[in-house]
């Protein structure tokens, strides 16, 4: 499971001219699964995410967890993250896990995030989404569970 976490001041998912997933602060997760991703994999990720202290205290150290800044998670499924670009000119996908795979360990990764006590809005999985976010920081980072 790889993750891409942005930190971030607003952030918003608009699929078919309509807002489907919005936060204020917190983060904006780009998730991407593939086919060996499993439960143990989307538990370790959302406890990490949940634990990571990236915010700022009052001595300027990142010292923080969003749940001290009340913040919140907003999670899209992005299968282009298990994108290789090393043959060629257009990505091969061979590694992003299929939908009936990946949807449902994104709806329980999301799952997990929310027993940890976080709120989290969502894209829509497999849908043209635009993302709209102002980075934070900017703080942008990389976890995966391998």
């Amino acid at each position: 499971m790889r993750v891409l976490l942005q930190r971030a001041k607003d952030a918003s998912v608009t699929v078919d001219g309509e807002i489907v997933g919005s936060i204020e602060t917190g983060y904006v997760l780009l998730v991407g699964i593939t086919h060996e991703d499993s439960e143990n994999d989307a538990n370790y990720v959302a406890k990490k995410i949940a634990g990571l202290r990236i915010y700022e205290d009052e001595d300027g150290k990142m010292n923080r967890s969003i749940d001290e800044v009340e913040g919140a998670i907003l999670s899209v499924s992005q299968f282009t993250l298990y994108g290789n670009v090393q043959k060629g000119r257009r990505p091969s996908f061979i590694d992003a896990a299929r939908p009936e795979h990946a949807e449902p360990l994104w709806e329980y990764f999301n799952e997990q995030l929310r027993a940890l006590g976080l709120v989290v809005e969502t894209g829509t999985f497999g849908a043209m989404m635009d993302v709209q976010l102002t980075n934070d920081g900017p703080v942008t980072l990389l976890i995966e569970s391998k």
